[in-house]
């Protein structure tokens, strides 16, 4: 009895923790870029940025939806950020962003 629940604990745990393993090694770079507008109402930043490799863009000026709308409190326009950006269910969202230093 105490294996059988040894292999179940152990599959939960392997199971709950994928998720994490797999965004850890798909992680997007992370990219340069400045922060044209926020749209606190729309969840969207705009964002001039230099070339995002894992998307195969060139360096422009384009709107992100973001994956949690707390990162818009974060930044204001005119601010150098570095963010990364992946294309989540058709739609280019940013994952993460920061302030440059």
């Amino acid at each position: 009895v105490t294996t059988m629940k040894h292999r179940i604990i152990s599959a939960l745990v392997f199971a709950l923790a994928m998720p994490a393993i797999v965004h850890a090694t798909t992680h997007a770079p992370t990219t340069d870029g400045e922060v044209r507008k926020v749209d606190m109402d729309a969840k969207k930043i705009t964002l001039r940025h230099g070339p995002l490799q894992n998307l195969g863009m060139p360096s422009m000026t384009m709107v992100f939806q973001v994956t949690e709308p707390a990162m818009l409190e974060q930044v204001k326009a005119g601010d150098k950020v570095k963010f990364n950006a992946e294309k989540i269910g058709g739609a280019y969202t940013v994952t993460h962003i920061e302030a440059a230093k």
